[in-house]
């Protein structure tokens, strides 16, 4: 089992970082791969309008998604699937075998040639996150699924 993140733009709250990387360090403790991949993240004004920057940031994550054989795609939109702790938990056994890549937009959101080429699309929220929180939020919530899943109590 294998999980990944990819992301537009690297984080630049430290508190958030920090935050994210104790999941992800309690993910690995779990004999879970982990892997966080950013691509740039494109700044609207001036030659970029809002669509044609979220456009140049769908490109590289289409490419970092690779090919469908090589696992699931779960995009992160407030338009996708809402779960509780237990149906994710259940998703996330099916999404990542062998591997599992959330992908999570920059400010903008993800462009729907990301979501169109997602194979499941996840919100966490009807709520806007900032995107920084939403990385938070996704491995913790990973982090309380594979404990779930493994009949840990931290998700008491």
């Amino acid at each position: 089992m294998r999980l990944r993140l990819l992301l537009v733009g690297k984080p630049r709250d430290r508190q958030t970082a920090l935050l994210h990387d104790t999941y992800a360090a309690r993910i690995e403790r779990l004999g879970v791969g982990y892997e966080t991949v950013w691509v740039p993240e494109v700044t609207p004004g001036g030659r970029f309008s809002e669509e044609h920057a979220l456009e140049r940031e769908a490109r590289p994550l289409c490419e970092r998604l690779g090919r469908k054989s090589e696992g699931t795609s779960i995009a992160l939109d407030r338009r996708g699937r809402m779960l509780d702790s237990r149906q994710l938990a259940r998703q996330v056994e099916r999404w990542a075998a062998p591997q599992a890549t959330f992908v999570i937009g920059g400010p903008l959101g993800l462009h729907d040639s990301v979501l169109e080429r997602a194979d499941a699309v996840w919100s966490l929220s009807a709520l806007t996150l900032p995107h920084e929180l939403a990385r938070v939020v996704v491995a913790e919530q990973l982090y309380r699924a594979l404990t779930l899943l493994r009949g840990l109590p931290y998700h008491k």
